[in-house]
């Protein structure tokens, strides 16, 4: 529609090249609860580096990671992948260790912030770490989230991505990839999850994410809190997918978009964790 006398200018847009041409190259992300030090922590350390070698990632987000005195787990990962780009942040004080956030790059680590995730009365438990990630076609804001765990925390884990996606819109940039991943503890059909992949209105206006799994998964539910795992079989909770890679959308040429995503150290014997993880590809 065309309003009396103004002036119009005409408008190129391909309907079938929306974005432009499509990236093909990708980057591989890595998201895993690792369930700090608990159990026989060195065997499973071993174990989880092992699975992590064997999928050449870029980019390792852990959740429940862990620093202790004697060493920190994003330094044994790096080691392992030859990667001397690493974070830690955490505060929870265990016995003898803290537990927190860590993430293991290829690429240099530009930035850092992190965000605490408390439900709008000050209660509950929830962190956010945003870096910026100066990868080799551009940079990568990658935000890590664990939110709070109860079944029956809905109310407050919404409250928590309310937060946390004014804190992403307000330290990331719009045009960089934007990775957002973690243990959110919640489901895909979840209304915390819907309020991030479009499904209900947004936290914030405009910022809506793909989930990797709806798109690059093998069309199976991919629980990564399954009863088959003994270490998460005695909280007696239903399986479901609650580790999630997000990625913002839309971005120019695609990026971001996913092309695969897959499950790491479901069936490993002895269990490695009490999550399983998940690896995507995004365009990049």
């Amino acid at each position: 529609m065309t309003l009396a006398g103004s002036q119009t200018a005409a408008v190129s847009f391909d309907p079938y090249a929306p974005y432009g041409a499509v990236i093909e190259s990708t980057v591989r992300v890595v998201e895993w609860n690792v369930w700090g030090r608990y159990g026989d922590w060195a065997g499973r350390q071993a174990g989880i580096e092992g699975v992590l070698a064997g999928v050449e990632p870029d980019i390792v987000c852990l959740v429940e990671s862990w620093a202790s005195p004697e060493g920190r787990q994003v330094d044994l990962v790096g080691a392992r992948l030859g990667f001397e780009h690493r974070v830690f942040v955490g505060d929870w004080e265990q016995d003898g260790w803290t537990s927190g956030i860590g993430i293991v790059s290829r690429w240099p680590i530009a930035r850092q912030e992190r965000c605490s995730l408390p439900g709008d009365g000050g209660d509950g438990h929830g962190d956010a770490v945003l870096v910026n990630i100066d990868g080799p076609r551009g940079m990568i804001d990658v935000v890590v989230v664990a939110l709070d765990y109860p079944l029956g925390a809905g109310a407050l884990r919404q409250q928590q991505v309310r937060r946390l996606a004014e804190f992403v819109a307000a330290t990331g940039n719009g045009r960089h990839a934007l990775v957002l991943c973690g243990d959110f503890n919640a489901g895909p059909d979840s209304d915390e999850l819907r309020m991030l992949t479009g499904q209900a209105a947004t936290a914030v206006p405009g910022l809506v994410f793909y989930d990797a799994w709806d798109i690059g998964g093998d069309g199976t539910p991919g629980h990564t809190w399954s009863n088959r795992n003994p270490l998460a079989a005695p909280a007696l909770w239903p399986d479901r997918r609650i580790d999630h890679i997000l990625s913002a959308w839309p971005r120019a040429h695609g990026a971001g978009h996913p092309t695969a995503c897959e499950l790491l150290g479901a069936g490993h014997e002895p269990p490695l964790s009490d999550h399983h993880g998940i690896v995507a590809d995004l365009r990049y």
